[in-house]
């Protein structure tokens, strides 16, 4: 094999700041989580680069090194968050609002480290979530004005805090469904379209733009149109900055990525997919509106299509009925259902069920996540990997890659994707798994 060459990655010194933009359900559980296990009052169940390993050379050298231990991630004792949010409750507030976590275990013990993050005023409009109302909201001339306002929030938590680096997460709420136009297309339309208040430019455009003009990674948790079209790639190229998204991928989807792929690696073929959904917490709430569920709709529909390939399955996906529904249902709080009914069909046409009923918790399954992506984002930064990070698929429902390119969905396509990026930075083989070695003559 070919010697391999590692990237020269920045080593992580200093503070790594980590800008949430949301003080909801998903972001307090996130930065509540990292300080308990910081404090060592838990563990990070679900974190990639906390728990999981990576397989370096051959089966028979037996190399499986902690991913933390492989790449040079910032450590979690360096980790400063702050956040955003149009609702002005400090992050204690917003963690026993949101009812995620047991208060008893891990709210009130850092309930004063909780109580100091308090969320800078947001950039919002009713109009693009409609089922929200603010009162900690920025005032603006213009659209342009707004954006600047971000960017000296950005400059001034850095400098307050002595970050030596920062990275944005969106962690908010899904927005209305926007299509991307002519203010998309340039730096120069999006800016005009800035500066005239149009209506195609969504707050989360606003924070993105924010992000990429500070040098500041950005990755999108959200369904919505906010990094993925060319003006924000190329200022993210422009500034040399990693983007991604979008859509963290977490309960009924991940599913959908593991089974899918069984069945089209075994040619069984699909008549129907119904998925629905009932939750209650502030996510379910926006979701209620048609608009911003269709957001959510595009980006869970899509996956299926990815995967099974009916264009060159027809007989066995090209006529599947795929139906998703997301329905409030305030009982439930954060405890989302996620129920799919799927109709198969094997052998001879002979029809088959699945049935899968997912009592998850959403934002339990979000929050490593958003840990994993800033810290990879960050990563990918130090390693001067600019503009749109397709490695990170693996944590996204609609992943962002090159124009042209269709998504990979795959979660295991996905995972080897990630791990082969990991191996090529630090200068490792990549693995094939063919495995044809182990059984040739010498």
């Amino acid at each position: 094999m070919a010697e391999q060459t590692a990237r020269r990655i920045a080593p992580a010194r200093g503070k790594l700041g980590v800008l949430c933009v949301g003080l909801g359900a998903v972001a307090t559980t996130f930065i509540a989580g990292v300080e308990n296990v910081r404090r060592g009052a838990a563990r990070p169940i679900g974190s990639l680069t906390q728990m999981g390993t990576i397989r370096l050379g051959k089966r028979t050298e037996s190399r499986a090194p902690l991913i933390k231990e492989f790449v040079p991630l910032a450590a979690l004792e360096d980790l400063v968050f702050a956040a955003w949010d149009p609702v002005p409750d400090d992050a204690y507030a917003a963690a026993v609002n949101a009812g995620v976590l047991e208060r008893h275990d891990h709210i009130e013990p850092i309930a004063d480290f909780l109580k100091a993050i308090k969320p800078m005023p947001a950039v919002f409009e009713q109009t693009y979530v409609k089922r929200l109302e603010g009162t900690n909201v920025k005032k603006g001339t213009s659209k342009r004005a707004l954006a600047e306002a971000l960017r000296k929030d950005i400059r001034e938590f850095k400098s307050a805090n002595k970050c030596d680096r920062l990275v944005m997460v969106w962690c908010a709420s899904t927005e209305i469904f926007i299509s991307p136009g002519p203010t998309h297309w340039t730096l120069d339309a999006f800016e005009q379209a800035m500066d005239a208040n149009d209506a195609s430019i969504a707050p989360s455009m606003l924070y993105a733009y924010a992000a990429l003009q500070e040098g500041v990674p950005f990755a999108n948790g959200a369904p919505n149109l906010t990094c993925d079209f060319p003006a924000m790639e190329s200022l993210a190229k422009q500034k040399g900055v990693p983007i991604g998204g979008k859509d963290f991928k977490t309960g009924q989807t991940m599913v959908k990525t593991v089974l899918s792929p069984m069945f089209k690696a075994r040619m069984l073929g699909v008549a129907g997919w119904y998925s629905t959904n009932i939750l209650g917490n502030r996510d379910g709430e926006v979701l209620d509106d048609p608009e911003s569920f269709k957001t959510k709709e595009e980006s869970k529909l899509g996956v299926l299509e990815y995967i099974l390939q009916p264009k060159l399955y027809p007989e066995l996906y090209g006529n599947i009925f795929h139906k998703v529904r997301i329905n409030y249902y305030p009982p439930r709080g954060d405890n989302k259902e996620g129920w799919d009914n799927i109709d198969i069909f094997g052998w001879l046409g002979y029809p088959m069920q699945i049935k899968v009923d997912f009592l998850c918790r959403d934002s339990i399954l979000a929050a490593p996540l958003v840990l994993d992506l800033a810290l990879f984002f960050d990563l990918a930064h130090r390693a001067g990997m600019t503009g749109i990070q397709e490695w990170l698929s693996f944590y996204f429902k609609s992943p962002q890659t090159a124009p042209g390119l269709y998504p990979e969905h795959d979660l295991f396509i996905q995972q080897t994707k990630l791990k082969n990026t990991l191996r090529y930075m630090m200068g490792e083989e990549q693995i094939t798994h063919l495995g044809i070695e182990y059984y040739q003559e010498a």
